[in-house]
């Protein structure tokens, strides 16, 4: 019995002294097969983890205002956790120190009290322990290391101070408190001006973010940098990864926008959109001397919410223009020499066929006109005839003309999307002679706002027709490296005389007696000229019901300093009641706060204004009071040495019908009309000098009543 236990025990040895012996001598072939039969496959893996490169994600750069306030900056985000997992966490330590924790929390955010911070720590940890000791019933332990303090991330100066707080600012392993990082593009300013700054993120094929619309786009290359570049080092305790090429931040770019006009001319422009119930507007405002682009707005109607977004950039879209085609036509014609005296009548009346066509009509058609009157009545068969007087025989002629004027170029602006102009065909015998007509006034093409809004600038600049841009300096870390100089598309689009030819022409648009934009764009403070141009929309190929509406023109007119170009689709009114008096609003305001170099004070300093005797200059004072009253009349006339002033005579009261406001200070018109049940739009300033609804007339409850005031 004892012998057969012994052997059954030696035959047991045995096998486990066999088994490790054959365990052993596989570690050592295995030991001798890696370090040398396989030593050089195995340094090659080696070299080919330590060669491994990662890249290292540069700084974006800033985006910049024209006075060099931020208007898109990547900035540092933090998100605090706790690890609650961390063995030097000691619940001694964290109950003494719960109490001022939640007492400074509660300071720092109120939107919970002391207990309720106290309530929701404590009853957090305790789950997240729970669920790691004891998972519920089919789900596996995890522990979750990575509890957020915050729901919302933190700014680099609210960490400095959560850091701070009683608990968190014990080391890192007694109380597991650590951060993540994350960059944010950030745009200071909100949605002002956000689609021509544009946006930025990942894309399908990258992971880095890169500019996806608008400045963010097209200055990619510029505001990305250079990617640096990690590779893996063999150390004693592991590989660790190192830089071995530092990323270049990209460049911070000074654009050509200046925040206070940016402000007032979204304001306007959405003003305006909300008292015309249009679906979209668009406004560029430009320097004339530098081409730079001041501001830029693009508001759309949003159905969901109602108000006015930033929408598409309709300023770089392609449009049928209308009339406001007519000036960059007159200028061929006078650079041509099809028209010389601006004085001399042409025979248009009110209805002309030309080319087997249908009858071209003008609304406010006569026997005849002069250039000048044909651009101040905005005259379609005036227009036209000039046009095909040299270009009848070559139709494509008139598009040629203006290639070489250099219409057509890329201005290259730093807009994304920017689209360059486009005519129709006009090589057909008959087709394209009626196309060439229409073309003369604003039809068979598609023109970009910018680019209409570039040829009157030139106008403005005495023919030279210099390049729209919207940046205009890069600098890095402070540093400048390169300004952008003001560039022509070409030194002369016309001659300075023929510039000033077609200035007179713009100005009788809005001062002459029968100018389209009279009664909407006069200003007594800013002297403005330009043209209004209406469109139907293009729907699928076929004209719409909804007008598009514009306005292009640039003040003051002695000394342009501003151009600019207004199009709005779809409002209840005309061009010069629309968007004329976007730009006019956008003018006034401009002076209001000094900013057209024009003396908005009433004690002004007159000029030429002299005495006869000893050849000094007198003051002369605008009239800009009115009152109901003579004798208040009289004491602001004497107390503020103001020259001449207007005193309205106090409306009558009308028992039935819409109540006359005319004359009234626009809170008490307001008052009126509003306890009438009216709802009440007005532009301008001063005193109600007109009522879109007559005083007497039948309206219902809730119909609304747009009321026009002036100083004088």
């Amino acid at each position: 019995m004892k012998q057969n236990n012994k052997r059954h025990i030696l035959v047991r040895y045995g096998l486990v002294v066999g088994f490790m012996l054959l365990f052993s001598t596989m570690i050592v072939w295995n030991l001798f097969k890696t370090t040398t039969i396989q030593a050089h496959a195995w340094k090659l893996k080696a070299d080919s983890i330590l060669t491994i490169t990662t890249p290292i994600e540069p700084e974006r750069g800033k985006l910049l205002a024209d006075n060099g306030t931020v208007l898109a900056a990547n900035l540092q985000y933090y998100v605090p956790r706790i690890d609650w997992f961390t063995d030097g966490i000691k619940l001694d330590t964290l109950m003494k120190d719960i109490g001022p924790l939640c007492d400074s929390l509660a300071a720092f955010d109120n939107s919970m009290t002391a207990e309720q911070w106290r309530a929701k720590i404590l009853g957090d940890r305790e789950r997240i322990l729970e669920a790691a000791t004891n998972p519920a019933p089919g789900k596996k332990a995890k522990k979750n290391r990575a509890y957020k303090l915050f729901p919302r991330m933190l700014t680099h100066k609210e960490y400095e101070r959560v850091r701070r707080f009683p608990f968190l600012r014990r080391a890192k392993n007694k109380n597991g408190f650590y951060y993540e990082m994350h960059n944010r593009r950030i745009k200071p300013y909100g949605n002002m001006a956000a689609r021509s700054i544009g946006n930025v993120g990942q894309n399908e094929t990258s992971s880095s973010i890169h500019g996806h619309s608008g400045l963010e786009m097209a200055l990619d290359s510029l505001l990305y940098g250079k990617p640096g570049k990690a590779r893996n080092i063999q150390l004693t305790n592991g590989i660790v990864r190192a830089e071995s090429q530092p990323a270049v931040k990209g460049y911070d770019i000074t654009t050509t926008i200046n925040v206070q006009l940016q402000d007032i001319v979204e304001n306007e422009l959405n003003d305006m959109c909300i008292e015309t119930g249009a679906d979209w507007g668009t406004c560029v405002l430009m320097e004339v001397a530098t081409g730079e682009i001041k501001a830029i707005s693009n508001l759309e109607l949003d159905p969901t919410t109602g108000n006015y977004v930033e929408g598409v950039n309709h300023a770089v879209l392609g449009y049928e223009p209308g009339s406001v085609v007519k000036t960059i036509s007159m200028m061929v014609a006078l650079e041509d020499g099809i028209v010389d005296n601006i004085e001399e009548p042409i025979v248009t009346g009110s209805t002309w066929t030309y080319a087997g066509g249908n009858p071209i009509t003008d609304s406010h058609g006569g026997a005849t006109r002069t250039p000048r009157q044909i651009i101040e009545t905005s005259s379609n068969i005036g227009m036209a005839k000039i046009i095909v007087k040299k270009y009848d025989k070559d139709p494509q002629g008139f598009r040629k003309r203006l290639e070489e004027m250099g219409f057509f170029e890329p201005f290259h602006s730093g807009i994304a999307g920017e689209t360059t102009p486009w005519f129709q065909d006009a090589a057909i015998k008959n087709g394209g002679r009626v196309t060439l007509s229409r073309q003369a006034y604003g039809y068979g093409s598609r023109i970009p706002p910018l680019c209409t809004l570039a040829m009157y600038n030139a106008i403005a600049n005495d023919g030279k027709y210099v390049r729209p841009h919207l940046f205009k300096k890069l600098s890095r870390e402070g540093e400048p490296d390169s300004i952008i100089p003001v560039t022509y598309i070409r030194k002369q689009v016309c001659s300075p005389e023929n510039a000033r030819k077609l200035r007179i022409m713009l100005h009788d648009v809005v001062w002459g007696s029968h100018g389209t934009a009279r009664h909407w764009v006069q200003d007594d403070k800013v002297e403005i000229a330009g043209k209004t141009g209406t469109a139907f929309d293009v729907i699928g190929g076929k004209y719409g019901s909804k007008k598009r509406l514009a306005f292009c023109g640039f003040f003051p007119y002695d000394k342009p300093k501003y151009s600019c170009i207004v199009l709005m689709l779809g409002a209840d009114r005309g061009a010069g009641a629309s968007s004329g008096m976007v730009l006019r609003n956008v003018a006034h305001k401009m002076y209001a706060r000094g900013l057209l170099d024009i003396n908005s004070d009433y004690r002004t300093e007159g000029k030429g204004d002299k005495k006869a005797k000893d050849d000094k200059e007198v003051k002369s004072y605008p009239t800009f009071f009115a009152s109901m009253s003579d004798r208040a009349a009289k004491n602001v006339k004497h107390g503020l040495s103001v020259k001449t002033s207007h005193c309205y005579v106090r409306p009558a009261k009308i028992e039935k019908g819409v109540p006359d406001v005319v004359g009234l200070s626009i809170r008490e018109a307001i008052k009126i009309l509003e306890d009438a049940g009216l709802v009440v739009n007005f532009t301008g300033s001063g005193m109600v000098t007109s009522q879109s609804l007559s005083a007497g007339s039948h309206y219902a409850r809730g119909q609304r009543i747009s009321l026009r005031l002036r100083n004088s």
